[in-house]
């Protein structure tokens, strides 16, 4: 799937997919602090395949970018995730409904 900016990309992730409340609550962590999966499955009080699963999304869209050795690699927020911190604070806290268009992009 193609965006036309990374801003559109950032609202199809969070709020316009199935899955999106919970990668908003992934990146909102990581945006806290680095992260390994097992504690985002830790803090967020979900199976650890859930959180891979919602993590491969985010790094496929270059939400999130992963370091260190295979076992034990931390996660870290983009720019794109940084700068749209605040939607993404509303989006975790209230789910996909919290936000509109009218406040960060157009349709």
């Amino acid at each position: 799937m193609s965006f036309e900016s990374p801003d559109h990309m950032f609202w199809w992730i969070v709020v316009g997919s199935k899955g999106g409340a919970m990668r908003a609550k992934i990146l909102q962590l990581l945006c806290e602090r680095p992260m390994n999966a097992n504690q985002l499955s830790d803090a967020l009080r979900v199976n650890y395949r859930t959180v891979t699963f919602h993590l491969e999304v985010l790094l496929k869209n270059g939400l999130v970018k992963a370091e260190g050795p295979k076992y034990g690699l931390m996660y870290f927020p983009s720019p794109v995730c940084v700068a749209r911190r605040d939607l993404l604070e509303r989006v975790a806290k209230e789910g996909p409904s919290a936000a509109s268009f009218e406040e960060g992009g157009k349709r």
